[in-house]
């Protein structure tokens, strides 16, 4: 996820992970298909992100299957698990996962929503890299497909720093009204999409790769060098990701949506350079509003706003930001607290210093392994589950929308409707390639 020293920490943090989520079974069988109670896995991606993730879930399960589009890759993480069937179609190995009880899915954005699916669909327990979806249509979709079984199967998706000690004081304190009623929350990453040329013409598909299959349900392209190595680069095209925001919102975003209880918002609207109908822009600052929350004197709207690339600010409301550069910003009727992934500090507009409420989230299991004792029946779901995670990346990705349609969108969310842009629709849903259709009209 990120080359941080945290992240080792994070991942390894042991303790109960929080009461109070309804527990669910291990599978459909309500038991591992694994003479030993382990889980059987399949591993879809293996490289880069999936490696990391698999060796998280290999200490203590067994993989059963592999996946990759990458012959190389495959076959050097195939010598390490033998007996583990070889895939390089999803499609494939989901369409009979006999012996499997859950999946990890690390491949580009694109493909998240079209794994997931089909795994929840089979009656398996889904870990998947974020954003579950490419498009705010598939978000919902795989939010649903998860809440019509989520007795049956866990979910998780790839927020690490969700399970960090760090933002759960943060949420804490929020959520005690330490800095008053919330208003505003600010949110920013400095990281921005590279504007380079888009590559033209074509290149020679590399032996070990399988370009069609990488390509999924995106339109058909010619392969190029500049297009694959790393999200930095395939992520700022519209066809298989949605930059900074689709990438990085999903982790620093998720920091109010927890704290702040949010679900869907109003109103959405973008600032940013004339939308490229190719790759994201260099800079974006999106502006949400969320009705009103609360009660009485506490009931509150909210407007969360996002900055990235250029847009990434160093001072905000009074707050030099400079040295984060990543980091949310609340704004309360009693102070500000200014947090990025391992700070945290509270300015009470009154001078005092700040008390913090005592823990009430528990520290996490460890971010996979809450995922597989939910998937085994003996804990309760994960806080990342696809139903905060999928009203997470449609809020998110309701951003990108705002972007290419150039509007303030006025949002439906009962209905998944921009109601004063019907042209959005092209950016809410999406074409997939033939044989790349979700078993769904809903996308």
């Amino acid at each position: 996820m990120f080359n941080r020293p945290t992240r080792r920490r994070f991942l390894q943090q042991t303790a109960s992970i929080a009461a109070g989520i309804g527990y669910i079974s291990s599978s459909a069988s309500g038991q591992s298909t694994a003479p030993s109670g382990k889980l059987n896995v399949a591993i879809i991606g293996v490289a880069g992100r999936g490696a990391d993730n698999m060796g998280q879930v290999a200490a203590t399960e067994n993989i059963v299957a592999l996946c990759d589009i990458d012959d190389r890759q495959l076959k050097r993480t195939g010598s390490r698990f033998p007996d583990a069937k070889q895939y390089t179609d999803f499609r494939e190995l989901l369409a009979d996962p006999k012996g499997i009880d859950a999946v990890v899915i690390s491949t580009t954005d694109h493909t998240h929503a079209s794994a997931s699916v089909r795994a929840m669909l089979k009656g398996l327990h889904v870990y998947s890299e974020k954003p579950l979806g490419h498009t705010v249509g598939e978000a919902r979709l795989v939010r649903e497909t998860y809440l019509a079984r989520k007795d049956k199967i866990a979910t998780q998706m790839g927020t690490q720093i969700h399970a960090d000690d760090n933002y759960r004081r943060v949420v804490e304190a929020i959520q005690a009204g330490v800095i008053g009623n919330v208003t505003e929350a600010h949110v920013w990453c400095n990281r921005f999409s590279n504007q380079g040329p888009v590559p033209k013409g074509a290149a020679p598909v590399p032996a070990y790769l399988n370009w069609d299959m990488w390509l999924g349900p995106a339109p058909f392209r010619d392969y190029q060098n500049g297009i694959m190595p790393g999200n930095l680069t395939w992520n700022r095209y519209w066809d298989f990701g949605n930059g900074i925001l689709g990438d990085m919102g999903s982790h620093l975003i998720d920091l109010p949506y927890w704290a702040l209880g949010l679900q869907f918002p109003d109103t959405c609207e973008a600032d940013a350079p004339e939308a490229n109908p190719e790759i994201y822009p260099d800079r974006m600052t999106i502006t949400w509003t969320h009705p009103k929350r609360g009660s009485g004197a506490h009931e509150q709207a909210c407007k969360v706003v996002w900055y990235d690339g250029k847009a990434k600010p160093s001072e905000l409301l009074g707050v030099n930001v400079a040295g984060h550069g990543i980091g949310a910003l609340f704004v309360g009727d009693k102070g500000k607290l200014l947090a990025d992934y391992d700070r945290r500090s509270i300015m009470l507009l009154d001078g005092s210093k700040a008390v913090e409420p005592a823990p009430t989230i528990a520290k996490s299991l460890g971010h996979h392994k809450e995922w597989l004792a939910a998937a085994k029946g003996t804990k309760t779901d994960t806080l990342c589950n696809f139903d905060f995670s999928g009203k997470l990346i449609e809020h998110n990705l309701l951003g990108v929308v705002a972007h290419r349609t150039g509007k303030k969108i006025e949002w439906d969310a009962k209905n998944l409707k921009a109601t004063n842009a019907p042209e959005a629709d092209k950016f809410i849903h999406k074409t997939y390639r033939k044989g790349w259709e979700l078993p769904t009209n809903q996308v």
